[in-house]
């Protein structure tokens, strides 16, 4: 519709400059929106007031001219000037309602856009170190990552999701003889106790149990494994239940063979399993929330020599140093210069001591990822604000100026029934978010994750998400469209099971037929339900440019509301006593399964299903 109204309005203009009632002028754009207020028109325009310097005519004399002029059109029921000179739209009743035929043809394609015109671009995000599961506050970055993805497809870009896996370094070491630490103490438990490996675990598992709850350590008698574990790595460790889950599956596959072993042997070969171990977990949980990566990148691969013996560290340093990037200080310490790039300060790349820093992993890969892609999108943590500078000054100084793109996102409260949920970073106590959405569901987890912009904090209510009625977001979406579903199966005459075989949009066309007349759709409902639903594609336009697809939870509930406010006004199937004529029963039907397309794009998106039986 706005092309069509672009069109109109040129050739108004047109005529108006060949009539002499305006002067010669060129149009670039002519300002079509929609006005927040229906009363001033479906669509309104501003191109007499943009025109107004160019024409040296008040902008309301432009647009008198423009309404003079203007063509005939059906799509176009009235057109009047507003204002210091808006012209405003107000569409017929069949042009407003083609939406709905527009939006049934297009299917699962409803509402793409090309903003992105194919460009490729790479989406980072999660990226948490593998030496423990997903909390929770990683998976609001699942949530986010994986719908911003969906978004940015649905505009045209090329896109590829990665994690980044930081698996080199003294954490992973430090994890590995957390485990190593755990398994022995598991054998010295089945020895000392003569228990078997089950009971011994649920004893390492309860003497911790007992330090969690044990504060201000008043009762070390009551937890002398977990002491043992923390003055033997000097705090200096991973202390979560899942290090000794990991243990016992070590214990269960190999039993004592790693006791007499040297920690020189056997540290190394824990650190690798329990890592392996551990980023499989990890995969699994993404799996399951319906966030599956196309690359998993490890940090590793920096640090491993090619055939002509370098390392992709080396080749990234080298090419800086072409470019005159980097220097040798007088300690002989490796440095990048990006104050060149209005950081605050230089950063080193190697120590003195011939040490790698961290920021030298990112060099690299900062080079990998523009080998592979033509943009970079990267999700962190609010606590990363001051690592921005130093990646994008690296990569403007690769070459590519404003193409490294960093979001960042708030925390998550949890809560339960408004308390908040008690979790220990020193004594290893979290809330994991396979527990998270083992308890809420996967879709209303992801839901409400997605649910507010990412630089605002969010509460997560455990409770309050489980509810399955209308003060639940999520319900509430999600039964409109089994509503809709249970409408058009009972108009096509066919059960739940059948249904389900044949599809939705097969079970649609049996209730409809091959067209219908959207011009009988002339309630005030109907109307809103349509404006509602032709904002879509322009909503997807924002979300991909803003990287705001949180604002599609807020789009699902509209037309969630619209469709219920709909249904309360306008009968759709005729019932005893109640007649309905049928050709206004098949628009009607046509309108209800508009919505039910939309939302289930809409749902989509944000990685949540859409139930066709609730």
């Amino acid at each position: 519709m706005p092309d069509t109204l672009e069109n109109l309005v040129r050739e108004a203009i047109r005529a108006a400059q060949q009539a002499g009632d305006l002067p010669p002028f060129e149009v670039d754009d002519c300002g079509l929106e929609r006005p927040a207020d229906t009363t001033n028109g479906d669509w309104s325009s501003t191109v007499a007031m943009r025109s107004a310097r160019l024409a040296h005519l008040a902008p309301a004399k432009i647009a008198a001219a423009i309404v003079k002029h203007l063509p005939p059109n059906d799509a176009v029921a009235t057109c009047e000037v507003a204002g210091p000179g808006f012209i405003n739209f107000y569409l017929s009743a069949s042009a407003n309602n083609e939406v709905f035929r527009t939006i049934r043809a297009a299917g699962a394609d409803w509402g793409k856009v090309n903003v992105g015109d194919g460009l490729s671009l790479q989406v980072e995000f999660i990226s948490a170190n593998p030496t423990g599961p997903l909390h929770v506050g990683h998976g609001r970055w699942a949530a986010i990552g994986d719908s911003l993805c969906n978004v940015l497809e649905h505009a045209n870009f090329k896109v590829q999701r990665e994690y980044y896996i930081n698996d080199h370094g003294s954490q992973m070491d430090v994890f590995g003889h957390s485990v190593a630490l755990r398994y022995l103490q598991l054998d010295e438990v089945i020895r000392k106790q003569g228990l078997s490996l089950d009971e011994a675990a649920a004893e390492l598992l309860a003497d911790r149990e007992r330090y969690v709850d044990d504060d201000l350590d008043a009762h070390p008698e009551l937890h002398p494994y977990m002491d043992a574990f923390n003055e033997a790595l000097g705090g200096n460790s991973y202390g979560g239940d899942y290090i000794i889950d990991i243990a016992k599956e070590f214990y269960a596959k190999d039993g004592d063979a790693w006791v007499s072993v040297s920690p020189e042997v056997r540290d190394p070969e824990f650190r690798e399993r329990s890592y392996q171990a551990m980023l499989d977990r990890i995969k699994a949980t993404c799996h399951t929330v319906r966030c599956d990566f196309d690359e998993w990148k490890s940090e590793r691969s920096f640090y491993q020599k090619g055939e002509d013996g370098s390392t992709p560290i080396d080749r990234a340093f080298q090419n800086l140093r072409e470019k005159g990037y980097v220097y040798t200080s007088e300690d002989g310490a490796l440095w990048f210069k990006s104050t060149a790039f209005g950081d605050d300060k230089d950063r080193v790349l190697i120590k003195s001591n011939g040490e790698y820093t961290y920021f030298a992993s990112d060099v690299a890969y900062c080079l990998d990822k523009f080998e592979r892609v033509d943009y970079e999108i990267n999700i962190w943590g609010a606590d990363h604000h001051g690592y921005i500078k130093r990646v994008q000054s690296v990569a403007d100084a690769f070459g590519y100026p404003g193409k490294y793109e960093v979001l960042l996102g708030q925390f998550v409260n949890l809560l339960r029934n408004g308390e908040p949920v008690r979790m220990s970073k020193r004594k290893g106590t979290m809330v994991t978010f396979d527990e998270l959405i083992e308890e809420a569901g996967v879709d209303a987890t992801r839901y409400t994750l997605i649910s507010r912009s990412s630089n605002q904090t969010i509460d997560f209510d455990i409770e309050a998400v489980k509810q399955k009625d209308n003060s639940n977001p999520v319900y509430y979406v999600q039964y409109a469209h089994a509503r809709i579903c249970s409408i058009l199966r009972k108009a096509a005459g066919v059960s739940e099971d059948e249904a389900l075989r044949l599809g939705m949009d097969e079970v649609a066309r049996r209730a409809i037929g091959d067209d219908c007349d959207l011009s009988l759709l002339t309630d005030p409902t109907e109307a809103a339900l349509a404006r509602k639903v032709s904002e879509f594609p322009e909503l997807i336009a924002g979300c991909a440019r803003d990287r705001a697809p949180f604002r599609i939870t807020h789009f699902c509930e509209e037309l969630a509301s619209a469709y219920h406010g709909f249904y309360a006004n306008c009968q759709v199937l005729p019932s005893e006593g109640r007649p309905v004529d049928a050709a206004l029963s098949r628009a009607r039907l046509a309108a209800c399964d508009a919505v039910r397309i939309n939302l289930e794009v809409a749902l989509r998106l944000i990685g949540v299903n859409a139930p066709e039986v609730m």
